[in-house]
This record gives C-alpha cells, sequence and structure tokens, in this order.
C-alpha cells in the first residue's frame, strides 16, 4: 500500500477511467482540474441518482489534493451521500488511483460537492427520496 491514511475507498464506485496524455499539466503530471472534472461528473451522477431529476453543482469544498497522478493510472472516483436537504444533496467524493501494471492503490483527491435538484424550468425542486431505494 503507498502511503496514504485511508486504506480503502469508501462509498459506491462511480466512474473509472485511465489518465491518458492529454489530461496532464505542464509539468507532466495529470492536471489537477481534470481529476477534479472526474469527480464532479460521479457526484452528479450520485445525485440525480438519487433526486431522479437534473441536478446543477452548486459548491465544491473542502478539496483536498493528496498524491500526484501520472499518465496511465486508472482513476476510479467512489461516492457516497452525506446529505440530502429539501432541494439539495451533498456528496463525498474519493478520488483512488492505481497504479499501472500493479494492485498498488492511493487516495489521490477528496472533497464535497453540493447540487440542486432542478425542475423543467431550471428552478430548484425539493427532493423526493424513493423509500425503497434505501437511500442514506
Amino acid at each position: 500500500m503507498l502511503h496514504n491514511e485511508a486504506k480503502e475507498a469508501t462509498g459506491e464506485l462511480t466512474i473509472r477511467v485511465i489518465a491518458m496524455p492529454s489530461n496532464t499539466n505542464a509539468a507532466g503530471d495529470v492536471f489537477g482540474g481534470w481529476v477534479m472534472s472526474q469527480m464532479d461528473l460521479a457526484a452528479s451522477t450520485a445525485a440525480s441518482g438519487l433526486a431522479q431529476v437534473k441536478c446543477a453543482t452548486v459548491a465544491i469544498d473542502k478539496v483536498s489534493f493528496l498524491a500526484p497522478m501520472t499518465v496511465g493510472d486508472e482513476l476510479s472516483v467512489y461516492t457516497k451521500i452525506e446529505r440530502v436537504g429539501r432541494t439539495s444533496i451533498t456528496v463525498d467524493v474519493e478520488a483512488w488511483r492505481r497504479l499501472r501494471h500493479t494492485p498498488e492503490t492511493q487516495m489521490v483527491t477528496r472533497g464535497r460537492f453540493v447540487f440542486v435538484a432542478l425542475d423543467e424550468n431550471n428552478r430548484p425542486t425539493p427532493v423526493v427520496q424513493d423509500e425503497s431505494a434505501g437511500a442514506e
């Protein structure tokens, strides 16, 4: 296991993708903005799946970049619904890398994403949870 305080991911695997050369910054590492965009996509998937309507990102909070990624690393993004408000959903997100050709994993980024549920007119709408879905 690489150095990191967390030993395994928490939440549901929502996105898995390989970092490509087009995702790098000027230093040759994977660009942090690309990692954040993958995290936002995953969080949006979790929020929209819960609300069953379109959800828009309204805040990104407490983002920590813990380790760099390199081209060829596999990025896995895990999501966990942290809070459901009247029209908002807060999603905790962890991004983990798996080094090429090894089973070794490491958390590279974590953050909290807040979404608002939107109706067909793009106005905030109450989040209605499906009781049978077992939402937390």
